[in-house]
């Protein structure tokens, strides 16, 4: 069976979205499934952080869009069992100059991981903080969205233009694509401002928000410094269980779809 194809995006930075997405791929793999991680921003920054930095001349998700390379020439294990990653690199912010001027550029990746899709049980895709044309391959290559919003004061802010973004994709390209939640990040109990925004994002998301709230937490913000998602860090953290449940959210709703 074809791999499910879940694409992490909110076009604002800083709201915990590679780290959802490498969290999640990593407790996926756990689990038993079989995943794929493509870090698709220019940044890299789910490439290291889970520990992979790659040489000058190592070939990276740029080479595999652009044909210029196999998958199996670019994707690497990440040292833990059913988790490879197709490594980012700053090579995607020139990757996205030249997509401009292609034909079918929207479909680049789609259209290179067509023949990979029965290899993995999942294939999780950090987007680039931005709505340009790498988030657009993105959402194009993607079945569902799982949108990380932060808890804080402008939680919302630029929400609604991510969703007609998504919805002109669905009218117009991908007919499939359907938002499969939005989950709450860096959530501070003791603040009353990050109750207040779950209550908001529940309100204006209904029906469409997880269960599992991501907490503020120091051991989430260290891992990545040491190249490991939190289940190998801090498995006995409150951001661990946080990961870990969504992570069965996911599962769950995504066998009922």
């Amino acid at each position: 069976m074809a791999a499910k194809i879940i694409a992490f995006c909110n076009q604002k930075g800083g709201v915990g979205k590679t780290t959802t997405a490498i969290n999640i791929a990593a407790y996926l793999a756990e689990s038993g499934k079989r995943v794929l991680l493509i870090d698709l921003d220019p940044q890299a920054n789910a490439t290291s952080g889970i520990g992979i930095y790659l040489g000058e001349n190592d070939k990276n998700l740029y080479h595999f869009i652009s044909g210029q390379a196999l998958a199996q020439d670019v994707i690497l294990n990440t040292g833990m069992e059913n988790f490879d990653i197709l490594p980012g690199s700053q090579d995607m912010a020139g990757a996205a100059v030249e997509l401009v001027s292609e034909e079918s550029r929207e479909f680049k990746l789609r259209q290179a991981l067509f023949p990979i899709l029965d290899y993995y049980d999942f294939i999780i895709i950090d987007c680039p903080p931005s709505l340009g044309i790498l988030t657009i391959n993105g959402l194009v290559a993607a079945d569902k969205v799982v949108i990380p919003v932060q808890c804080e004061y402008f939680a919302l802010e630029g929400l609604s233009q991510l969703m007609e973004t998504i919805e002109l994709i669905k009218e117009n390209i991908t007919p499939n694509l359907d938002i499969l939640g939005v989950v709450l990040t860096m959530h501070d109990k003791r603040n009353k401002l990050s109750a207040a925004v779950v209550k908001e994002v529940r309100r204006n998301f209904s029906g469409n928000v997880f269960e599992s709230v991501v907490p503020r937490a120091v051991a989430l913000a260290e891992a990545p410094s040491y190249g490991k998602p939190i289940s190998s860090y801090s498995s006995f953290s409150k951001g661990a269980r946080a990961y870990k449940n969504l992570a069965e959210e996911i599962i769950k709703i995504t066998q009922d779809k």
